[in-house]
């Protein structure tokens, strides 16, 4: 970067900043080392760090501010692609706020000479009474780095009073108007930086807030259709069982009927048969405890599985009606009272408040269509019918449609399905 000290138009440092306060101060040439790798800063290891490039005067009052952010790596040294031209930028910097030598040179993200740079600057706080410039100011004031001081010339002040004494009325009169006019001009300029700063901020702070809530709602969504996944995955194993326990009571039913034919036989034996063979009873009777034993493990399986999916049913059933975190930013949007508005044709700005948030998401179309007071199918045929207003009677040629410009309905409670998407030819003719 080749930062430079200069001893006769003034200094150069460097100033680290912790949120408005300079946790540390450094000469140009200081900052220079650790750009070149010499040395690093455990204590800013994996940080990315807002630092200001400050230009001062040999009287030491500030010249310049040009506010960019540098990372530090894992071993606290500064990032070896770090190539902002912080001087060159200094120079072309816009008028900001009196910092006790008339407008400084200032260079932030929402005054940025140069846009590809843009990102790699940030925006001071402005808030009066506590601000950046005034704790940078206080810095410079304290001379913690030893500047050296330099005394300005008398010679120069006594022409500028020989002068003054001399000059008419009206002349002082126009130049305290036009001092007048300056200092308005640069109370127009702070605001203005201001402004720009602050909408800088609300936009971060607004997309941080979007990004946040799109992370909850994909987990929420996420959550929900695994518990859904569980529970289609129950019901099917459930469906299973059952019909494996149909298949074991026929089998049952068939064995049952099966002994009592044995019975049958036993009780009748055939004339020329002297004895009925004696363990054919007792193994059919062994046969059914086994199959007894067998239906009584599956029902004890199915009642399980019963209770497991109605815990499934139970669970799915809390996760969509269960209350946010209290530190989630739904339950600070809730708390807050704060509403999402959705835009949709027909219906203009819906306002979305927090228990119609899951319907809205999961059918944006389907709850519009429910506002209009139309079905789902009625209130798309009328947006296509909105979206491109032509004749959609058959055409010609097989897929077809006629195609001719009609008149458009605005409303889609107006809108009639064969009626107002037909030109007057296939009115006629329908």
């Amino acid at each position: 970067m080749a930062l430079a000290d200069p001893s006769e138009e003034g200094y150069s440092a460097v100033f680290l900043m912790d949120g408005i306060e300079v946790s540390r101060q450094m000469r140009a040439t200081e900052f220079d080392a650790f750009l070149d790798g010499y040395v690093g800063l455990s204590d800013l290891a994996d940080t990315d760090v807002q630092a200001v490039f400050v230009q001062i005067g040999a009287d030491l009052l500030v010249r310049g501010l040009v506010f960019f952010r540098i990372y530090f790596d894992e071993e606290g040294r500064a990032d070896s692609h770090w190539n902002i031209p912080v001087e060159a930028l200094a120079r072309k910097g816009s008028a900001g706020p009196d910092m006790g030598a008339g407008p400084i040179r200032l260079v932030c993200r929402s005054l940025c000479p140069e846009k590809r740079f843009k990102s790699d600057l940030w925006d001071p706080d402005m808030t009066p009474g506590s601000n950046h410039f005034q704790t940078i100011r206080k810095a410079v004031k304290a001379n913690h780095l030893k500047y050296k001081r330099k005394a300005p010339s008398d010679d120069g002040q006594i022409p500028v009073l020989r002068t003054a004494l001399g000059k008419p009325d009206a002349e002082i009169a126009a130049q305290e108007a036009a001092a007048q006019r300056n200092r308005l001009a640069h109370m127009i300029r702070e605001q203005r930086l201001r402004i720009k700063t602050l909408q800088g901020a609300h936009k971060d702070s607004l997309a941080a807030m979007q990004r946040e809530q799109r992370i909850e709602h994909r987990a929420w969504q996420e959550e929900t259709s695994e518990l859904e996944r569980k529970l289609e995955r129950t019901r099917l194993d459930a469906r299973k069982i059952k019909k494996r326990l149909e298949r074991r009571d026929l089998q049952v039913s068939e064995l049952r009927q099966q002994l009592e034919e044995t019975r049958t036989a036993l009780a009748e034996p055939p004339e020329d048969l002297e004895e009925a063979p004696l363990g054919l009873e007792e193994a059919a009777q062994a046969e059914v405890v086994l199959l007894r034993e067998q239906l009584e493990r599956k029902q004890r399986e199915l009642d399980n599985l019963g209770e497991i999916t109605r815990e499934l049913e139970q669970a799915l059933s809390e996760a969509r009606n269960q209350a946010p975190d209290e530190d989630s930013l739904i339950r600070q949007l809730q708390d807050q009272k704060v509403f999402l508005v959705g835009y949709h044709s027909g219906v203009g700005h819906l306002t979305l408040p927090y228990n119609d948030l899951r319907r809205y998401f999961e059918n944006p179309t389907g709850y519009a269509a429910e506002k209009c007071g139309l079905s789902e199918p009625d209130y798309r045929r009328w947006l296509d019918h909105y979206e491109n207003p032509i004749c959609r009677a058959p055409g010609k040629k097989s897929g077809q449609t006629c195609g001719q410009p009609v008149m458009r309905v605005s409303q889609p409670g107006e809108f009639e399905p064969g009626v107002h998407d037909r030109c007057d030819q296939h009115q006629a003719s329908s």
